[in-house]
């Protein structure tokens, strides 16, 4: 039993607690999310689960914590924190995650996948595909294709 766990069954004062970032100037924060739009999206979102799990076993270096979320009934999600932007973009240019994003692209079967990413060191940026709402960033911000200068996360980011 954790502390947290003891603090809650005896009823104590919760224990309030930050954390030092200092160690980690280069964070970046990446929550994702993909949305089932029919029922031929469950073979993408085993896919997606498969590589997840892959993720969690190898350990990609960079990756500190990955957690899983679930957003609704037919949209789950997770929220990842890496060590910097360049071991975020290797596990990106690399398998599972090269495939299935390049397969996503070619037929996302109704499905809508999105990632927001924010740094410590400054900047956020987001891309949606095929989502059937406006949700996070989205949901207040001006929409902008992700075309020229702003194609990649890392352009997105500087901009």
């Amino acid at each position: 039993m954790t502390a947290w766990d003891r603090q809650a069954a005896n009823g104590s004062r919760p224990r309030r607690e930050s954390v030092d970032l200092s160690d980690h100037p280069d964070l970046v924060v990446v929550y994702l999310g993909f949305r089932v739009g029919h029922w031929q999206g469950l073979k993408a979102l085993l896919g997606i689960g498969r590589g997840l799990a892959q993720m969690r076993r190898e350990r990609p270096d960079g990756l500190l914590a990955h957690e899983n979320l679930v957003y609704g009934l037919t949209h789950i999600g997770m929220r990842q924190y890496w060590r910097d932007l360049e071991s975020l973009e290797a596990f990106t240019r690399s398998d599972p995650h090269k495939t299935w994003w390049r397969d996503f692209g070619r037929d996302p079967a109704g499905n809508g996948f999105w990632h927001e990413a924010y740094r410590l060191s400054g900047g956020m940026e987001a891309i949606y595909v095929g989502m059937p709402r406006r949700i996070g960033l989205a949901s207040f911000a001006a929409a902008r294709d992700p075309q020229g200068p702003f194609m990649t996360s890392r352009q997105r980011l500087a901009a």
